[in-house]
């Protein structure tokens, strides 16, 4: 039964018009032949591209036929769109162009005020106070994050002024805790929440800097700071 159900379909795909007439073509499939004669320049390039007869495409414009798949491929390497977009209407209209990328690569970063416990931060004992949602592709091409374990901390104070104000949005990196010199920081010494630039200083003690001259730098002992992660980029509100 199978076979005989192909052999009916590919009699439907016979050139020879007289064989088999041309039925009348869905609405949508006769929107997206009359973009291609657009993108083609006109319908009458776009009968001389395809080799179609003026008068048949003219079917096709107006959805009074449907074109058989030979011909749907004639139009589309024509007007440069992509076969399966044509006939079905799904996929990329072209072939580079990639289609939007699914809620499932979006990204749900919990926001904690940064005057929140670090005890309770660690312990996931407080309530977030937002949400942002990002895409993987945002976090990875723009941000070169390969990481997905991100925290966002709403700053406080002015310690990191110029390049932290109060109430900036700040994108923790929780997988990059190793120290790189001069990079800033969210750390924690049991207690708060700090956000500064790190030094590596000798016998495993820390330098930890503010960026506001009016705080002074202060030392500590790497094994009472816990680094909670890179502050990876800031957003503020214009």
């Amino acid at each position: 039964m199978s076979e005989s159900h192909t052999l009916m379909n590919f009699k439907t795909l016979s050139p020879d018009p007289q064989a088999q007439p041309e039925a009348p073509a869905p609405r949508e499939l006769a929107e997206r032949i009359r973009l291609c004669a657009e993108m083609a320049g006109s319908g009458d390039e776009l009968s001389r591209l395809t080799g179609i007869p003026r008068r048949t495409l003219e079917y096709y414009l107006t959805g009074e036929r449907e074109p058989k798949v030979s011909r749907c491929l004639d139009i589309a390497r024509a007007a440069g769109v992509q076969p399966g977009w044509l006939v079905s209407g799904e996929g990329p209209m072209h072939e580079r162009e990639q289609a939007a990328p699914p809620s499932a690569e979006l990204m749900h970063i919990p926001l904690h005020d940064m005057d929140t416990p670090s005890t309770l931060l660690e312990a996931g004992q407080t309530d977030q106070i937002d949400i942002l949602v990002a895409s993987h592709h945002w976090l990875h091409q723009l941000l070169g994050l390969e990481s997905m374990k991100l925290l966002a901390l709403l700053a406080r104070g002015d310690s990191m002024e110029p390049t932290i104000h109060q109430g900036d949005i700040l994108l923790i990196d929780q997988n990059c805790t190793r120290i790189h010199d001069g990079q800033i920081f969210a750390i924690s010494d049991g207690e708060t929440l700090l956000v500064k630039r790190l030094q590596r200083g000798l016998h495993g003690m820390l330098q930890v800097i503010s960026d506001n001259p009016l705080y002074p730098e202060f030392d500590a002992c790497s094994s009472t700071l816990r680094v909670v992660g890179r502050v990876v980029c800031s957003t503020r509100r214009l």
